[in-house]
């Protein structure tokens, strides 16, 4: 698994960024994949999870209802759709792919593979 995160930006508050998250190997449809984000000074944190053929999903509880994960295993990508936006969303972003139980879906230790990360910067 060779993830690579994009989509990130510069958006004002109250904007939407779709980020995606490509997979270049063959074996992308088999992993549960996650996103996290590390704001500025913080550590990194669960942002949501997808299991591998996309049936159910899980997401941080302040995010839910604004941030929606998604797959195309056709196409090796997922996705993180983020509406709403708020400067406290501000962090740069990371994808990552496990085999892990699901019941491990928020440990960022759980996850074999990482993508380099992309920059969201919400503005006020």
């Amino acid at each position: 698994v060779q993830l690579q995160a994009s989509g990130g930006g510069l958006v004002q508050t109250g904007g939407s960024l779709k980020l995606s998250c490509a997979d270049s190997g063959r074996t992308f449809r088999r992993y549960k994949i996650a996103w996290f984000r590390q704001p500025p000074g913080k550590e990194r944190e669960f942002v949501a999870a997808i299991t591998s053929n996309g049936g159910t999903t899980d997401y941080t509880d302040s995010l839910k209802g604004r941030f929606t994960i998604s797959r195309d295993n056709a196409k090796n990508t997922a996705y993180l759709q983020m509406n709403n936006l708020k400067p406290e969303d501000t962090a740069v972003y990371y994808c990552a792919a496990t085999l892990a139980n699901w019941g491990s879906r928020g440990l960022r230790s759980m996850y074999n593979y990482w993508g380099q990360g992309t920059q969201v910067t919400v503005s006020s």
